[in-house]
């Protein structure tokens, strides 16, 4: 990754520049059976298209606070660079009542209500299917999402001093999760092409940084797996192997 990278989304530009053919988040969700892999292209592509909805259809800009209530998933991964592309703060877990507009999965609905601004629900379904109905008082991201445009500009620069995530009750700014990024990936002996396997939730910054920040700032990939507790370890072992893993989160 290049040295002036000072944001997450500079992050991900530059591993488009580089190499978008290759793969950047695999998807793993041991309930399910789900298995998706993104390239770099294909995720910046479902980030470009995120942004586009928060910044135009969602009205949000930079410095309005997003609760994010979603688990370690692919899609919760495109949320938080979408995020940070517009200039929006992503509160891990934040309360709906104090945000802005919140995001939220099928299993917090009920506490995503308590936001009076906009509300986006993600089915969180393989293939990134949409709900059956729609929950009243939510935009089906599955449905909304398609129809944005495949690039995105921001209306205004994105200032890497501003904050950008809060996580483990912690404000952080976009250069300071880049640089958090890098350490931890320096610390995991990460590097060009390396692949990481973490089981780890994303509710705080050990399991964002693992799952997403770490191996993006390192110019390698994650295998993210969600309900990792559900495997065997010969199972695991396997997974290991066949998805070449290089590094296993702790």
């Amino acid at each position: 990754m290049n040295a002036t990278d000072r944001t997450p989304a500079d992050l991900l530009r530059s591993a488009l520049a580089a190499d978008p053919a290759r793969p950047l988040v695999t998807f793993y969700d041991d309930a399910t059976g789900e298995r998706v892999e993104l390239s770099v292209a294909t995720f910046a592509n479902w980030v470009a298209k995120t942004a586009n909805l928060l910044q135009g259809d969602l009205a949000a800009g930079p410095g309005d606070r997003l609760a994010l209530l979603l688990p370690a998933h692919w899609q919760t991964a495109v949320w938080l660079l979408a995020c940070s592309s517009v200039g929006v703060v992503a509160e891990i877990g934040g309360d709906p009542a104090d945000a802005d507009l919140v995001v939220s999965g099928p299993d917090t609905l009920e506490e995503a209500r308590a936001c009076s601004g906009e509300r986006v629900a993600l089915a969180l379904r393989p293939l990134g299917g949409r709900f059956p109905q729609a929950p009243q008082g939510f935009a089906d991201y599955a449905v909304e999402v398609p129809s944005q445009g495949d690039r995105f500009a921001p209306f205004a620069p994105v200032d890497p001093g501003a904050p950008a995530l809060v996580v483990d009750g912690a404000e952080l700014t976009g250069a300071q999760v880049v640089e958090r990024a890098r350490t931890d990936a320096s610390q995991h002996g990460l590097g060009t092409g390396s692949r990481l396997l973490s089981g780890l939730p994303y509710s705080g910054w050990h399991g964002l940084s693992a799952g997403l920040y770490a191996p993006l700032a390192a110019g390698g990939s994650v295998v993210l797996c969600r309900h990792l507790d559900r495997l065997s370890a010969g199972a695991l072992d396997k997974r290991r192997e066949s998805e070449r893993v290089t590094v296993t989160a702790p």
